[in-house]
């Protein structure tokens, strides 16, 4: 091969890849160098400082850092003489005589205690600690999360390269000199006060249990509590769309610890909510049986039932009763009122083989397509817009391709506190060249990256994005020949955009005509350019206006269908993507085929031997406002919580109360299980087998760590029971049945059998073949359109469904924050994560705090026109005058109860990110009241 370097390696000729070390070719060849600065995962650079790789060279004087030499031909390298053996012996006792014998110490199963029990150390003769008279101190226990014990520290880096470079938050550095250089936070603060996110990359790095995890130890933090693991599970993470994949170390059927794996969307990276976030599975409010409303129990209407208990609402069941009874309110409800009086919310936190039979059951057991999920609420108006332009709705190239761009621009999407594995890789390409352009309404942490920090007027997105359209026509900066070959509408885009010159939005949007130009011309004019949205630009009544702004943007450039450029919008929940595609929406079966669609429906009929509903069935909120009409009178919801999630939350609350009949299955007592008939206590992620697509289309393996605890049972056989009670015959006997079933009818996962996703852990679609590699890159020739042409469709400015007023003269905006997701039910329950982040807060600007005359730390409350919510107030620079900021994941701080329910007319997706509010003290409201 060319590039590659022979050289002999204990007394074998091998071969060298042009950059590789001598380490890792002897890690190939399955010889095993000890190390400990080395840390053997990707994007760490080797630093060869602690010596414990030392191997032998012929003809030279001295011995050599493994980790960090590069062979050359010819050279006679020998890793296992007696001198190299020595010399690393030498160094871990040296290293074990700063330390307490590894019987005394937190974390005798370090990397450093294993290497150095295979050459029999377990300790010596010890040196005095170098704490004994420093000022800083040995043990520091303030990170709920990860216990720093400074006297197994031997300075190796290992935790200044996992901050700096790979996860780039920039918080470790060493301090002081020869024997006391240690790791510090920020100025010297402890871990827990210093601006470190808990992503745990530091312990995953650390060789020796300097930096370890508090679940594995005694509460002294100087014992450890779990010497060995039940076992080691490969699994993905819970949480966001980026799909991470992970090892879950059980003890005792609980999970004690979660690593990183080399993922090909994570590369043994993980954040706070993936590495400490887990526990929420053990959890004692777990629902453990079925439960049935007591028939003199009140609906719950908007009550407040948190510190209630359910048993005085529900009363404990059977499953052959709750099972019957669930059946028989949905089968009464079918016959008295027909298909078109039930809905169903299935979940994308669930597997893909849940969510295609989920939609199934709901189409052939109701015979309706009211059916939808959560992608209603975060991407909904990016799909429809992707769909009309591009003729596909998921992503044109994966997160990491950032690596590859020459310039990215992210809009609408705070990846550090959403995506943060995937924020890596930006801030990385950043750190490397990369031209970063930041649009936010909000400042946010990854303007200290950006080239250009675009902080626009919150809803003028398409004054803003048509301006850098008009730059890019006038200037003729377009791809004429690729628009000539793949695109239709740009004569219609040209005329639009005339009259909205960057002199003239500037106003509108609150950017200078300059900066749109200059950003403009960087997008158009860079070899390779990406763009990356999240729901800050889909969550609006004209999201899908955006959304078109953003496809006009990459084909009239040709930024589109090679490596580095192309369209992506960052997946808010783990399957959400895979939901999406196992068809859990109202107007789409599996792979986006239309239902109203003849042909199509046809097909379907024929495979599942059945007569489907040729209309497209109604949408969240639209299935909301039907049981008001009284139009739906029975649901059943598996793992959402729209009595959370949904804007306008009284109102959403008031008609989930209505509902003649509804079953809730989930794992906990949600504030949406509270108004249920009968709740099916169901399968945590960590308890279940199956299929997962991330936001990059990567499908991925989860496994089972945990076993079910009490009653519960798995969701994929509630759900076949149910159907089965409908009258379905049913008889799937296990999940790669289902995987089956759903890949033959959706051609995206053509070639991407079970068993190749067992082999293989993640196969990204499509793919060309059974054993090719899926592409990562898609559009390369032409789009899956009628006619396989991208479709511009021109965008004008739409106002936000409701702007502030002399009564409400502020903005509230939602979203979500690193330590918590989507509406709490899981980080809420986790000890780490809620102790960083326990309470509901809104967060202003400290200019305006000052300027409404209230206080950093006061109970206020923020008022809309649908309710009022109390909170506590938090000073964040980060926030734009004039503006409020509130999570929506807090239940006693419910922002959802404010946001405003109109609708984007195309995506059918709520203005979660904008309305009118005002905001007053609490206290002061008392005093008035009084």
């Amino acid at each position: 091969m060319a590039g590659t370097i022979e050289f002999t390696l204990d007394g074998r000729t091998v071969s060298a890849a042009e950059g590789e070390t001598i380490w890792e070719v002897a890690k190939r060849e399955g010889n095993e160098i000890p190390h400990l600065c080395h840390v053997d995962m990707p994007g760490y650079r080797t630093d060869g400082n602690c010596r414990a790789c030392m191997v032998e060279i012929d003809g030279e004087r001295v011995l050599t850092a493994s980790c960090i030499r590069k062979p050359t031909k010819g050279m006679v390298v020998k890793t296992a003489t007696e001198r190299a053996k020595k010399s690393r012996e030498m160094v871990f006792e040296l290293l074990a005589s700063n330390m307490r014998p590894a019987n005394e110490g937190p974390d005798n199963q370090s990397n450093f205690w294993q290497w150095a029990s295979s050459m029999g150390i377990s300790g010596s003769a010890r040196f005095p600690s170098k704490f004994n008279d420093a000022e800083v101190a040995e043990f520091d226990v303030s990170n709920p999360a990860i216990a720093v014990n400074l006297d197994a520290c031997i300075a190796c880096n290992a935790c200044v390269r996992a901050c700096r470079e790979v996860q780039v938050n920039d918080v470790i550095g060493m301090a002081d000199r020869g024997g006391h250089t240690v790791p510090v936070f920020d100025m010297h603060d402890p871990m827990g006060l210093s601006t470190c996110v808990t992503c745990g990359e530091c312990v995953q790095a650390c060789p020796t249990g300097a930096l370890y995890e508090k679940t594995l130890m005694e509460p002294s933090f100087r014992t450890r509590a779990v010497q060995e693991f039940d076992k080691v599970v490969d699994s993905v993470c819970p949480f966001c769309g980026v799909g991470c994949q992970t090892k879950v170390a059980v003890k005792d059927n609980r999970i004690v610890q979660v690593d990183g794996r080399n993922g090909p969307a994570n590369e043994n990276r993980l954040c706070v909510k993936g590495r400490f976030g887990f526990d929420y599975a053990m959890s004692p409010e777990r629902l453990t049986k079925p439960l049935i409303r007591r028939d003199d129990a009140p609906k719950a209407g908007d009550i407040d039932l948190r510190d209630v208990d359910p048993l005085t609402v529900f009363r404990e069941a059977t499953w052959e009763e709750a099972l019957e009874r669930a059946a028989g309110g949905l089968k009464k409800i079918l016959k008295e009122d027909g298909g078109q009086a039930l809905a169903g919310f299935g979940s994308a936190k669930g597997s893909n083989e849940e969510a295609y039979l989920f939609q199934k059951f709901v189409r052939l057991g109701f015979g309706t397509n009211n059916i939808d999920h959560c992608t209603r609420l975060c991407h909904a108006s990016s799909v429809a817009a992707l769909m009309e332009g591009v003729g596909s709705g998921a992503v044109s190239a994966p997160f990491m391709d950032a690596m590859k761009a020459d310039c990215v621009i992210i809009i609408g999407s705070r990846p550090t506190t959403n995506h943060p594995v995937a924020a890596t890789y930006f801030k990385q390409a950043a750190k490397k060249g990369l031209k970063l352009i930041i649009m936010d309404p909000r400042r946010q942490d990854l303007m200290r990256y950006a080239t250009h920090s675009l902080q626009f007027k919150a809803g003028s997105d398409v004054a803003m994005l048509n301006a850098l359209l008009h730059v890019i026509v006038e200037e003729k900066l377009y791809d004429e020949q690729y628009i000539q070959a793949n695109v239709s509408g740009f004569e219609a885009l040209k005329k639009k955009v005339k009259d909205f010159s960057p002199e003239a939005m500037a106003e509108v949007c609150g950017i200078e005509a300059s900066v749109l130009r200059e950003v403009a011309r960087l997008y158009a004019k860079s070899e390779r350019s990406m763009i990356f949205w999240g729901m800050g630009l889909s969550q609006h009544t004209h999201g899908t206006d955006n959304s078109r702004c953003l496809i006009a943007l990459a084909l009239i450039t040709g930024q589109v269908g090679r490596p580095g450029t192309g369209l992506h919008p960052l997946r808010g929940q783990n399957n959400v993507q895979g939901a999406s595609d196992a068809g859990l929406i109202p107007m789409y079966y599996p792979d986006y085929k239309s239902v109203e669609n003849v042909d199509i429906r046809s097909e379907y009929e024929n495979f599942w031997g059945q007569t489907l509903d040729p209309k497209k069935g109604l949408t969240v909120v639209e299935i909301i406002d039907a049981i008001h009409a009284g139009e739906i009178k029975g649901m059943y919801i598996m793992g959402e919580n729209p009595a959370m999630s949904d804007p306008d939350q009284i109102h959403a609350r008031a008609a989930l109360a209505r509902l003649d009949h509804l079953v809730v299955q989930d794992i906990f007592m949600t504030e949406t299980a509270w108004h249920a008939d009968v709740i099916l206590p169901a399968s945590a992620h960590a308890e279940k087998l199956g299929t997962y697509t991330n936001t990059n289309r990567q499908v991925q393996i989860g496994r089972p760590a945990l076993d079910l605890p009490g009653e519960a049972r798995q969701d994929l056989d509630i759900i076949i029971e149910l159907a089965r009670r409908m009258g379905l015959n049913w008889n799937y006997s296990h999940v790669s049945e289902v995987y089956t079933e759903m890949a033959h009818v959706m051609p995206s996962l053509a070639n991407i059998s079970w068993e190749r996703i067992e082999r293989e852990e993640s196969v990204i679609y499509p793919a060309d073949g059974p054993d090719v590699p899926g592409n990562e890159i898609v559009f390369t020739s032409g789009f899956p359109t009628s006619d396989g042409r991208g479709r511009i469709v021109p965008a004008d400015l739409t106002p936000p469904a409701e702007v502030p007023d002399d009564q409400y003269p502020l903005v509230l905006t939602t979203g979500r924050m690193l330590e918590h997701w989507h509406t709490g039910a899981m980080t809420r329950r986790a000890g780490v994560l809620n102790a960083i982040e326990p309470y509901g807060i809104a967060a202003m600007n400290p200019y305006e705090i000052k300027r409404q005359g209230l206080g950093v730390g006061d109970i206020v409350q923020v008022e809309t026109r649908r309710g009022t919510v109390e909170a506590i107030l938090r000073a964040d620079r980060e926030v734009a005058d004039g503006m409020v900021f509130m999570p929506f994941c807090f239940n006693e701080s419910p922002a959802n109860r404010l946001t405003n329910p109109m609708l984007d007319p195309y995506g059918k997706i709520p203005e979660f990110k904008y309305c009118a509010a005002r905001i007053r003290s609490a206290e002061k409201t008392v005093e008035a009241a009084e």
